[in-house]
């Protein structure tokens, strides 16, 4: 067998759910364990640095504001990843992916507005603009509550899948207008500071421990997704199993 057969073949196993489940359960307490630590640095780097000499302390908001705001978007990616396996490849796992990362997408989100808000109120003088960075990830944590919802109405898990799958595809052109927002169009929201192709124009001081929490915040959330998907393929099961026994009592009546 050729080596990308090989390959091939180890992605094809990851596909079973029961061989996901094993390896589910063997890289998870791995996983916390690495964002715990990277947290905990994180939030000592944080909180020892000095104040911006504008900002003050208000700027300690930016290592929870700007962490949350990149996974909100890296969510999305992965729920749009996981909707192209679904409606391309039918992968058993893609759907279950995309469903278990969407209350995510929505928490992060939530946590990005909130904390974006309480950084703005001191900065800006105000707790909200409808500026276009601002009114962007709003839409995108409507778009998030409303894929759970349509998830959980449609009684046809198949048909949910496809529908949702295709509905997530359309809204990822909300991710480019969030990102690029600041540079089409004049707005209250400062520009790219960290990632830019300039390089980052943030102080090697603050991006220390913005970096730490960033890879604490991502930790965080392939954690909770792996805890999510191992969820939801046991829901299912338990779902099966009990339509199983209806049919099997309906028979016997």
């Amino acid at each position: 067998m050729s080596e990308t057969s090989l390959a091939i073949s180890k992605i094809s196993d990851l596909a079973n759910p029961t061989r996901f489940l094993a390896l589910a359960q063997r890289i998870i307490p791995w996983m916390a364990a690495a964002t715990a630590i990277c947290l905990i640095i994180g939030l000592y780097l944080s909180f020892s640095t000095k104040g911006d000499y504008q900002q003050g302390e208000t700027v300690r908001i930016m290592y929870l504001h700007v962490p949350s705001a990149w996974l909100s978007m890296m969510c999305y990616t992965v729920m749009s990843i996981s909707a192209i396996g679904t409606l391309v490849w039918r992968h058993p796992l893609a759907d279950v992916s995309a469903k278990a990362a969407a209350p995510l997408g929505a928490a992060f989100t939530l946590l990005a507005l909130v904390t974006g808000s309480l950084w703005g109120k001191p900065m800006w003088g105000t707790w909200w603009v409808w500026d276009a960075r601002l009114t962007s990830v709003f839409i995108l944590f409507l778009m998030y509550l409303g894929l759970v919802a349509l998830n959980r109405a449609i009684d046809d898990p198949s048909r949910a899948a496809r529908v949702t799958a295709v509905l997530i595809l359309v809204g990822f052109v909300n991710i480019p207008i969030i990102k690029f927002s600041v540079d089409w169009w004049n707005t209250l929201h400062q520009p790219a500071s960290v990632v830019r192709l300039a390089g980052p124009a943030i102080d090697p001081e603050f991006l220390r421990p913005l970096f730490v929490m960033a890879i604490g915040f991502t930790l965080l959330f392939f954690t909770l997704h792996i805890m999510a998907m191992r969820n939801e393929i046991w829901r299912r099961r338990v779902a099966a199993q009990r339509r199983l026994a209806a049919r099997m009592a309906s028979r016997e009546d």
